[in-house]
């Protein structure tokens, strides 16, 4: 469970360094050059990637609490919006008018969908250490970037590419995720 942990933990500094620390990011720019400031905090992501994985897949999952029983009704749906506005965050649509940070707001529907079906310590851990940095990581940028200025409106259009996107990844993250977390999205 510590690679986990520390996994969960080193993703959450790294994503938080940029706006938590602007003049330290800043004066490590300068020393390093930004391709190299850019690779390691590429490399930083990557090992933080590793060290959930190989910790999730290392420690036994324990019950912490007792999901409610609509959780894993709801959770498939919560994913499919958050994968949706995850697309929606880089495709120029009329979400980014309706939320300030979608990608984030993403990561904490995915993190909150998945604490609503599964109880374990496990998923604890990962899921709810993710969406806390996700949300912590709002108030940090709100507090770096200002005052929000919304972006012009789109047309209707622009929202059927990240919907379209949604749906691909929706149906290959259901299909791969026996693989991934080692249980079906969907219960029979």
């Amino acid at each position: 469970m510590i690679w986990l942990a520390l996994g969960v933990l080193l993703w959450g500094c790294a994503h938080l360094f940029p706006s938590a620390a602007v003049p330290t990011r800043s004066r490590l720019i300068e020393r390093l050059g930004e391709k190299n400031y850019q690779g390691a905090f590429a490399l930083t992501i990557v090992l933080s990637v590793v060290l959930m994985v190989v910790g999730w897949r290392s420690s036994l999952a324990s019950a912490s609490y007792g999901p409610p029983s609509w959780g894993a009704g709801a959770a498939l749906p919560l994913v499919f919006v958050a994968l949706f506005l995850f697309a929606a965050s880089g495709a120029g649509s009329n979400i980014n008018r309706l939320i300030r940070h979608p990608q984030l707001t993403g990561v904490a529907v995915w993190a909150g969908s998945h604490l609503l079906s599964n109880g374990d310590n496990r998923s604890l851990l990962l899921f709810g250490g993710l969406g806390s940095w996700a949300i912590v990581a709002m108030l940090f940028i709100n507090r770096r970037d200002g005052s929000w200025n919304r972006p012009e409106p789109q047309p209707m259009l622009a929202e059927w590419k990240p919907l379209v996107g949604a749906a691909v990844a929706f149906a290959l993250l259901v299909f791969a995720h026996p693989y991934i977390a080692g249980v079906p999205a969907m219960l029979r």
